[in-house]
């Protein structure tokens, strides 16, 4: 969970989920469902050449995206291994002359993006994911050739172009159906263009990965690995593909397939797979607990003290945003956030202040949780009904959204009994979290997936993710002598 939101001065009336109250299960569901398929999401300046790495522009961005994404994650093994991979990138890409600044971002998120400027960005959790060095280097090749084709400049101009139409559209049709249309083509248009895009990417940067020595079917080793991990979030309750099916990137399976045909073009390169486990050994896996960590149905926050169990069923996802939960998606969730108010208004005051609209005449109730002033309410839209809950702690507010399409004393019984799992921590547990890590280890005689998938320090389909984990097929076995990544605490 991300740091705390500044709310701003507190005038009766807080931030609040504008519009209807059902708009606040999109900001329930829809963190979770950010990509975890992306291999890309350039964010608008315009001009390699007339930006550089440390421009003002450049450093904004950079700045925001440090934010969302956790902060740098600093291994300087690692840093030291994706520099050289760029050198020789960079030596064998069509714009020698261009610079580069890779910055990892401490995120378990799977994703890489590229600024216009030359700026690269890759999380831990994709770096994770792969299996030897031509899969990393594929991925910054294609973040490379982003750069080198200037596609951020031309998204963000479709970009503009399909914000203009939104806001013409609603300016100048009354009816909604209508305009709802016309934004729809608009939006589809924009994720067209990007498809197109990010083939060419995938063309140019597996050509430039060959180039330089790298494997090119390292492309699509990763891209697999990333639909089956999408597959395995999917199988377990959150689909990113539900709610994204404009995304700007194109189907996993027609990217392999693409990936696969320019893959075929060069010769077998290197994959620099010794070496890449080695700077592997030791990564962060999952969340780092400086932004809290899911453990099953639990949350534990060290930084800010305070632990949490969700209802019994619920799968829980810490987003920079807030920590999210689904349970049987589409009829339950819940989401905490964090802010703080210039002001002190109790909590039964803010959760009357606007927060959130359609509160139930009635329902604000004053409540004493862990010591803390709490208050909780009820709140109706035209299909979910919401349990909501506001704990204070000096000028922060802790708010907490349940949210069910269904509602029932037992279910409503069910958020009141994980509200009450809501406490401090103690000094020594806070100080004990230590983040899961990455330990490479070498099959031994006798061993096999199931009996290294249950050393993993992970919960629920071990197996499963022990071979997405490692790029094994479901069918395959290790054999004595390789080299295969489990989690450890």
């Amino acid at each position: 969970m991300a740091p705390i939101t500044a709310e701003g001065r507190h005038r009766g009336r807080g931030a609040r989920y504008a519009g209807p109250l059902a708009c606040a299960v999109l900001l329930l569901l829809l963190p979770a469902c950010s990509s975890l398929i992306n291999i890309d999401r350039p964010i608008g300046l315009s001009d390699p050449v007339k930006h550089s790495v440390a421009s003002p522009a450049s450093q904004r961005e950079h700045r925001r995206i440090l934010s969302a994404y956790g902060g740098p994650y600093s291994d300087p093994a690692l840093a030291a291994l994706i520099a050289g991979m760029v050198d020789r990138l960079v030596a064998a890409s069509e714009q020698p002359e261009l610079r580069y600044n890779v910055t990892i971002l401490n995120s378990p998120a799977i994703n890489a993006f590229a600024l216009p400027s030359g700026n690269l960005y890759v999380t831990r959790g994709l770096i994770g994911l792969a299996n030897d060095g031509s899969e990393l280097a594929n991925v910054l090749a294609h973040e490379m050739a982003h750069v080198i084709a200037r596609h951020a400049a031309l998204r963000q101009s479709e970009a503009r172009r399909v914000a203009l139409v939104a806001s013409a559209t609603a300016k100048t049709l009354n009816d909604s159906t209508t305009g709802a249309l016309a934004l729809a083509k608009s939006k589809l248009a924009l994720a067209s263009f990007s498809r197109a895009q990010e083939f060419e990417a995938d063309g140019i940067g597996i050509g430039i990965a060959a180039r330089a020595g790298y494997d090119p079917h390292g492309a699509v080793r990763v891209l697999t690995a990333m639909s089956r991990f999408a597959g395995l979030r999917s199988a377990s309750g959150t689909d990113p593909r539900s709610l994204d099916f404009l995304a700007s990137h194109p189907a996993t399976p027609e990217r392999i397939e693409n990936a696969a045909n320019n893959a075929r073009q060069y010769a077998a390169g290197a994959r620099d797979e010794e070496s890449f486990l080695a700077a592997l050994d030791g990564l962060v896996y999952g969340e780092d607990p400086v932004e809290g960590f899911v453990r099953g149905r639990r949350f534990l926050h060290p930084k800010y003290g305070f632990a949490f169990t969700a209802p019994k069923g619920f799968k829980l996802e810490n987003t920079s945003k807030a920590l999210l939960g689904t349970k049987r998606v589409g009829e339950q969730a819940l989401r905490l956030d964090i802010v703080r108010l210039d002001s002190q208004p109790t909590p039964a005051a803010y959760l009357s202040s606007g927060w959130i609209e359609n509160i139930e005449a009635g329902s604000v109730e004053e409540l004493t949780i862990a010591g803390f002033s709490a208050a909780t309410a009820s709140a109706k839209s035209e299909d979910w009904w919401f349990r909501l809950y506001a704990l204070q702690r000096g000028r922060e507010i802790y708010r907490f959204i349940f949210a069910t399409k269904s509602k029932t004393p037992a279910i409503d019984r069910s958020f009141g009994e994980s509200i009450k799992t809501f406490r401090r921590l103690s000094l020594a547990e806070a100080a004990s979290a230590k983040p899961l890590r990455i330990k490479v280890v070498t099959v031994a005689p006798g061993d096999t997936v199931e009996r290294l998938a249950g050393q993993m320090a992970l919960i629920g389909r071990r197996v499963d993710r022990f071979r997405v984990l490692n790029g094994i097929a479901a069918n395959d076995q290790v054999k004595p002598g390789d080299r295969v990544k489990i989690v450890i605490e």
